[in-house]
């Protein structure tokens, strides 16, 4: 907040308070030259109006009410960039970057239960709180976790924080996100897979038109040719077109069968598992323009223990009821 502003905001509370002391003062003196108990001379539906003060309990409630609202702000933020007497603080606002955030957080760790930061003590609370329990969910396998009912909850409950705004509550993803539920997996669906992509993140990029000198004409042909791979309605007189401007280096990637390849994370074109759409129009969009998908690495904000349910959550959704690798894979 510049100091401009923090000034507006400084005066407009104390003129708040002080005007509102004002105007208790104000109705506490006798304005009406009438004595106490003497009637105002307003009657309405047999109620008649008589000179009295204010409650005694409703002026002190009044005063005590002006009192706690100095020292609040006296003692915590809220007049502008005073920091208050106490220099505590809901969260660390002037963390720009997850090291320095990290950083706070030990820092709240070593001060225990004094540390200035209320979110910083929160965590470093929780963590203590519930560490042991993520450790010992951890000394355990991906697959016997994927078929605790206990560490699944869990697990889809830290989805739900960390995960579900890309990947959606359902996991089933949308456009430009991937679906985690019917076992299509770009870089391979087994459990330790699953885990370094969360753990390390993913970046996927397709250039344009692959890097390869395909022209604007052998587009159309090249996206009839991708449709017949998964089996899709596809006009078979560009097939041929398609083919080969596909073998122009489409394939390197893809596969020569168009099945992908998981070491590059290239998709497999031949199931009905599309990121960023399957339609006609979705495809030369992809071939034309390309496409860049980044998935953030969660390992230094949530940690391998965390990460560890997520992962057996997310093996969990594809798996079969054994919790087998092969049908995430």
């Amino acid at each position: 907040m510049s100091n401009i502003l923090s000034v507006i905001v400084i005066f407009c509370v104390l003129a708040v308070m002080v005007g509102s002391l004002l105007l208790l003062i104000w109705c506490q003196k006798d304005k009406m030259g009438k004595e106490e108990g003497e009637s105002m001379g307003h009657t309405f539906d047999g109620i008649e109006e008589i000179n009295n003060p204010l409650p005694k309990w409703w002026s002190y409630m009044f005063v005590l009410t002006i009192v706690f609202g100095v020292g609040y702000l006296a003692l915590y933020p809220g007049m502008g960039n005073f920091a208050g007497l106490l220099n505590w603080t809901s969260a660390n606002k002037q963390v720009v970057n997850l090291e320095q955030s990290r950083e706070q957080a030990e820092a709240a760790r070593a001060e225990g239960a004094t540390a200035r930061v209320q979110y910083d003590r929160e965590v470093a609370a929780a963590d203590d709180h519930f560490g042991p329990i993520f450790q010992a969910f951890a000394a355990r396998s991906i697959e016997d976790l994927a078929q605790d009912e206990d560490a699944k909850k869990i697990g889809q409950r830290l989805f739900l924080q960390n995960c579900s705004q890309c990947h959606g509550s359902d996991a089933k993803g949308s456009r430009g996100f991937p679906d985690l539920t019917d076992g299509g997996w770009l870089y391979g669906g087994d459990p330790q897979t699953i885990k370094t992509t969360i753990l390390n993140g993913r970046r996927g990029m397709m250039p344009p038109k692959g890097g390869l000198p395909i022209t604007d004409e052998e587009i159309p042909a090249l996206a009839e040719y991708v449709l017949s791979l998964s089996g899709r309605d596809h006009d078979a007189s560009q097939l041929a077109a398609g083919q080969a401007a596909f073998m122009k280096g489409c394939f390197a990637c893809h596969g020569m069968d168009g099945k992908g390849n998981p070491l590059l994370g290239a998709p497999n074109l031949t199931d009905d598992a599309w990121v960023y759409g399957g339609s006609r129009g979705y495809i030369i969009e992809s071939i034309t323009n390309g496409r860049a998908g980044v998935m953030p690495a969660w390992k230094d904000l949530l940690g391998e223990d965390k990460v560890h349910l997520i992962t057996a959550y997310v093996y969990s959704l594809s798996a079969d009821s054994t919790g087998s690798a092969e049908a995430a894979e």
